[in-house]
């Protein structure tokens, strides 16, 4: 059993809902795990650094979730003596909890009626009501929210969240379910119309932006090289990342050495430059996807704010990041 399935304590089920956003239990359970031991108390993780926070979830991507669950555990630790707010409509002020968590903590913790609307809900209500408004649509949003409402045990709200979205991830799947052994066939409008393939129905995003990054990899012969913090806001926000060179199209070796000629980390003085990945590495994001060369720039000595090589596991990084210094082996 899945050990935030064995709590109703609310840091637990805080943590494990944040984790598993945009994440798959079977990633999602090792982090948890990691958190847990490592930050076992609210109180631990609101004393945390950032960095250490934003390391320890390296790899999961989405690290405005990472930032948000750091700044509530001060808020609730500082504002509210370490003691999690009982009910839906307070759980829905903090920081980077949306309906969905404020209604499972709620519902879990606290047995408030509080419907959990997730993506495997969506699944199941469009199919077995045969609704075709997008899940993905304010409108959509607000009509599975009611009819869930209207559904859930009042008596056992908190079994009813995880049963139902426990069946649409098991029975109801996304792909090729097995209707023909479903115990709600019979009332299931989908698949007595034969549309089951067809729900839930979403809104097309955009197309995704195409960028082509370029990262210098300084390295002196001191064994030192640069790393920058990201700052204001994005998707990497506060993370670290070897210097950026950000080119309107995919650079050759000779173009790209002339461009980065009179970058400011080089001043014109001599290096050697290497191409790590001859095949741009792709990194693809929801809005974005990211063709990523690494250039290996070898310099005598760094007159900037460096790092030791030894030192660079030690930083928070994106994954696409950290997978190079991984597979480079400083």
């Amino acid at each position: 059993m899945l050990p935030w399935r064995q709590t109703k304590d609310p840091y637990y089920i805080w943590l494990s809902e944040i984790i598993l956003q945009q994440t798959q239990v079977k990633q999602g359970l090792p982090y948890y795990e990691a958190f847990v031991s490592k930050y076992p108390t609210v109180f631990d993780l609101a004393d945390a650094k950032e960095n250490d926070v934003l390391k320890l979830w390296q790899g999961l991507g989405y690290y405005s979730r990472a930032r948000n669950l750091h700044a509530t555990a001060k808020y609730i630790v500082s504002n509210l003596n370490g003691v999690f707010p009982n009910n839906y409509k307070d759980l829905l002020k903090l920081k980077g909890v949306g309906d969905y968590t404020a209604s499972a903590i709620a519902s879990i913790c606290f047995n408030e009626v509080a419907a959990v609307v997730d993506g495997n809900v969506y699944r199941v209500l469009s199919r077995y009501f045969e609704i075709d408004t997008p899940i993905n649509s304010s409108k959509g949003a607000k009509e599975f929210k009611n009819l869930a409402q209207k559904l859930i045990d009042k008596k056992n709200p908190a079994e009813f969240n995880q049963a139902i979205m426990e069946f649409g991830a098991v029975q109801c799947r996304p792909k090729n379910p097995d209707c023909n052994v479903c115990p709600l066939n019979n009332g299931c409008m989908a698949f007595n119309k034969n549309r089951i393939h067809e729900l839930p129905v979403k809104i097309k995003s955009a197309k995704a932006k195409k960028k082509h990054f370029n990262f210098l990899v300084f390295i002196s012969k001191d064994q030192k090289t640069i790393l920058e913090k990201r700052e204001g806001r994005g998707i990497w926000q506060n993370l670290y990342q070897f210097p950026l060179v950000e080119t309107n199209r995919e650079q050759s070796y000779d173009s790209f050495k002339k461009y980065v000629k009179s970058h400011h980390l080089l001043n014109n003085v001599s290096f050697e430059l290497v191409l790590y990945n001859k095949d741009a590495i792709i990194h693809k994001l929801s809005h974005q996807h990211l063709y990523t060369k690494f250039w290996i720039v070898n310099i005598d000595t760094l007159n900037v704010n460096s790092v030791l090589v030894d030192e660079i596991h030690d930083f928070p990084v994106p994954i696409i990041i950290g997978n190079f210094i991984d597979a480079f082996n400083f």
